[in-house]
């Protein structure tokens, strides 16, 4: 990449904090579009068989909008990712109580990293062009322990790849568990997902109880409408699915920080594909079932199934489940996670 690859546009203030939009474009012409606030990617243009570009990420075409809410469009999520039984956990003999969603359970770190103003700075590395995020969560924010140190970064490399790299270290012990909650749609939302294929690389996943929070079994997953072991077009099980599609945690094939390939999806008539690469043991799949009366980029009216969520994460609610993969973050160790989406088409 050049020098001119990263260009910077200011796109108005929350509290006082300057929000930017950075726009990264590789010597492909792709194109990713990511602001400092909730370090979320605004939009994605990706070459489709053809060579023409299109959006593939859902979202808005301005400030405003995002400050209105949304449900984490392309945002990046922690403290911790998905949701926390009864909005609580216990460590070390102490009860810690965190910020409460609608359901019940904390989401998603009560939103925190969404919503604040990261620095900003530009990077050039052999993985691409792009930007290091930093922010500083306070001891106590949303009810977490510990104050943490993030940095995440994001690279566009010129094999049409994006690099997310999420890394923390703490003060006390805590827990983390971060990613990216981009919505995918391969053929820039001119339809809904039905026509996509995915495969995930699971067996397994995480059974759910009624606020959509781990039971703690890990069942298998052949002989299920979520089972996605094999390349499955979307609209084929969809209807067959509670809470009106696929919301589920898949257990990744995986051995502990092994950087594996966990999800491909394929578009077949636009012909782009994404494969999705992480170190993290799960991989959240959540087909926009309850998207509704939003009106996005382009005019675009966002309903159910407009789009594909892949968060590569740790397995929700892990810290009240001894046998999944700890997410515990001591003092003195560095939490470190890594995605790649690598897009590509079809030959």
């Amino acid at each position: 990449m050049n020098a001119q690859s990263v260009q910077k546009e200011h796109w108005g203030a929350v509290k006082g904090k300057e929000v930017s939009l950075y726009t990264i474009t590789n010597d492909n012409g792709m194109k990713m579009q990511i602001m400092n606030l909730g370090c979320i990617i605004t939009s994605l243009f990706v070459p489709d068989k053809n060579g023409e570009l299109d959006d593939v990420v859902l979202g808005f075409d301005n400030l405003q909008d995002y400050l209105n809410g949304h449900p984490s469009f392309g945002t990046t999520v922690g403290r911790y990712a998905n949701r926390i039984k009864n909005a609580q956990f216990v460590m070390n003999d102490s009860v810690y109580k965190l910020t409460v969603a609608g359901d019940g359970t904390a989401l998603h770190g009560g939103n925190e990293f969404q919503d604040a103003v990261w620095d900003a700075e530009l990077i050039s590395t052999e993985n691409g062009d792009g930007l290091k995020f930093h922010y500083f969560s306070k001891d106590g924010s949303h009810g977490f322990p510990g104050n943490l140190d993030v940095y995440v970064t994001y690279l566009l490399s010129d094999d049409n790849a994006i690099y997310a790299t999420f890394e923390a270290d703490t003060d006390k012990d805590t827990h983390v568990s971060m990613t990216n909650h981009s919505y995918f749609n391969l053929n820039g939302a001119k339809e809904l997902i039905y026509d996509h294929k995915v495969m995930i690389d699971a067996d397994t996943y995480t059974e759910f109880d009624e606020d959509i929070t781990p039971s703690g079994k890990l069942p298998p997953l052949k002989g299920t409408a979520w089972d996605l072991s094999t390349m499955t077009r979307l609209g084929d099980k969809i209807h067959d699915i509670p809470l009106n599609g696929y919301h589920h945690c898949y257990v990744l094939n995986k051995e502990a920080g092994e950087m594996k390939k966990a999800a491909e999806v394929i578009e077949p008539n636009s012909g782009r594909k994404l494969e999705v690469f992480t170190t993290q043991p799960g991989i959240t799949v959540y087909a926009s079932n309850g998207l509704e009366d939003i009106t996005g980029k382009y005019g675009v009216a966002y309903r159910p199934h407009m789009a594909i969520c892949l968060e590569t994460q740790d397995l929700p609610d892990a810290m009240n489940h001894p046998n999944f993969p700890s997410t515990l973050l001591k003092p003195g160790k560095k939490y470190s996670e890594t995605i790649v989406y690598d897009f590509g088409v079809l030959e």
